[in-house]
């Protein structure tokens, strides 16, 4: 049975990917910012563990999980876990950018320092959910568009100095899904939302365990799940 540390699984693609692993038995560890989120999720999952960390403040993750039981191995570390805020690069304050990079980039690559030796005794795999915005920058888009292309660069390094320890490394860019986060990008966009023009999160989440999936024979680097309507 394999052991899932996923981030991000309290709603939209996190939960479809939480749900489907569930559903199939595999063994997971819920990450969540507080003690009554992590009680909510051990809830919704029965049988899931749990760890508590804040990624918005990733300089007290190392302390966290010292103070919790880790486990021995991890297969897959899943990041799905982020956060948005659009607008003008005039008006983006330093409040604004640690915010994301924190959550979207830096608490990220802090969870995969800590974790790499479990991973690395499983010949795991680490999935970063990235975004279109990995890859193309827009007006107002600035700053999470900066933390998506950073988590790019620490998906591919990690490629790289990770695959002599048997850790796969797959980034996969979803477009528009229809989720939460989307919501609020309508709501600072000042457009109406309709969740049926954008991707179902189930339709992501197929992505993701088709990479976490696949065969030890091939490795998926970055996969784009764009809107078929």
């Amino acid at each position: 049975m394999a052991t899932h540390l996923i981030t991000g699984a309290g709603s939209g693609i996190g939960a479809a990917v939480t749900r489907r692993l569930h559903e199939r038995g595999d063994d997971l560890i819920l990450l969540a910012r507080d003690a009554g989120r992590a009680k909510e999720l051990a809830g919704v999952y029965p049988g899931a563990r749990t760890l508590v960390a804040d990624l918005a403040d990733p300089d007290r993750i190392s302390w966290a999980f010292s103070h919790q039981p880790m486990p021995d191995r991890i297969d897959s570390l899943l990041h799905i876990a982020g956060i948005i805020d659009l607008g003008p690069i005039a008006e983006m304050r330093p409040k604004t950018w640690h915010q994301q990079l924190n959550a979207n980039l830096i608490s990220p690559a802090e969870l995969t320092r800590l974790l790499l030796p479990q991973l690395r005794v499983a010949q795991g795999h680490v999935v970063f959910v990235n975004s279109g915005a990995g890859l193309r920058a827009h007006a107002e888009w600035g700053v999470y568009a900066a933390s998506k292309h950073g988590l790019k660069a620490l998906a591919d390094s990690l490629r790289q100095e990770e695959h002599p320890n048997g850790v796969r490394v797959t980034s996969v860019y979803p477009g528009r899904t229809a989720s939460p986060m989307q919501v609020k990008v309508h709501s600072q966009e000042g457009r109406e939302y309709d969740a049926a023009r954008w991707i179902d999160p189930e339709s992501v989440a197929t992505a993701i365990l088709t990479a976490i999936d696949l065969p030890r024979d091939a490795e998926i680097n970055d996969l784009t799940v764009r809107p078929g309507r």
